[in-house]
């Protein structure tokens, strides 16, 4: 009888691990999928779209001035990489110049709207105003106004991406739990103290949130801002080698600018999530690993 009474526990407790294992192998094969899946997937997307461009050019019969094939826009791409590196390298400057500042100037700004109500009131009309009219219409005033043509490029990729730093940052600031104010109030701690410790790491999610929107809203604003300027000479841009092409109708080399742009966007689009992620992965709901 002893014997049969301490098996029964035994048998129960291997019944029991069974299937906690079983959950864990299909929870672990779950994520190396889904770690897979995230870079398989757009790559054969990718591959997918590209072949039937290509072949849509050999079936159609369509001409390099209408629709160039891949291969030709990436010849065009390293044939004239000389220039184009040139163009990009101007066009990056006001890009990361202007997120730059839009940074520094939407997180300082929105503080100020947080530690005085006046401040808002009084300012957050004009980021509305800068945010709602079009850098199209603004860009030509700004670019007669300033003498140096990159500052009026660089005001005008700022002010695309001002606003939704500060939106983001001042929401934000504003969505601190009052439970959590309430007792840094107990303690004794003043305007600063509680601005440091408690609504900055509350706002970060939201802070970097605007930091990957306006990052690809500064380079937005550049190419806006140089196609309006159409400057020309060492100083252009990737806006102006696409209007050069354009007029000359080297539709390979336009294309291959488009690809050089698009590229660009989507990296710092990389760089900026990726940023946030290892900011916030330790700590915010936001970039813990969810259960499968």
């Amino acid at each position: 009888m002893s014997v049969a009474f301490s098996e029964k526990p035994v048998l129960g407790e291997h019944a029991n691990a069974v299937p906690l294992d079983a959950e864990e192998l299909r929870r672990s094969k779950a994520k190396r999928i889904e770690a897979i899946g995230r870079w398989v997937v757009p790559l054969i997307s990718f591959v997918v779209t590209v072949f039937f461009w290509d072949r849509i050019c050999v079936w159609y019969d369509v001409k390099h001035y209408i629709l160039p094939r891949p291969g030709l826009v990436m010849e065009t791409l390293f044939a004239d990489w000389p220039i184009m590196s040139t163009a990009l390298l101007n066009t990056l400057k006001i890009t990361f110049g202007a997120l730059f500042l839009a940074t520094v100037g939407g997180l300082g700004l929105s503080i100020l709207f947080t530690q005085s109500k006046w401040v808002e009131i009084t300012f957050f009309p004009y980021a509305v105003t800068l945010q709602v009219t079009p850098v199209i219409a603004v860009a030509p005033l700004i670019l007669i106004y300033v003498d140096s043509l990159t500052v009026g490029l660089l005001i005008c990729a700022w002010i695309v991406a001002f606003f939704p730093i500060l939106s983001n940052t001042t929401l934000g600031l504003n969505s601190v739990d009052h439970n959590l104010q309430y007792l840094f109030r107990l303690y004794g701690a003043n305007r600063w103290q509680t601005l440091r410790f408690l609504r900055l790491p509350s706002a970060m999610p939201y802070f970097l949130g605007g930091v990957k929107i306006a990052g690809g809203l500064s380079l937005i604003g550049a190419i806006v801002a140089e196609f309006v300027a159409g400057s020309a000479g060492s100083g252009s841009g990737l806006a102006n080698l696409l209007l050069e092409s354009s007029y000359r109708l080297n539709i390979p080399r336009m294309y291959a600018a488009l690809v050089l742009i698009s590229f660009t966007g989507v990296l710092i689009f990389l760089t900026t999530t990726l940023l946030s992620h290892m900011i916030l992965r330790k700590w915010h709901e936001s970039a813990l690993k969810r259960e499968a």
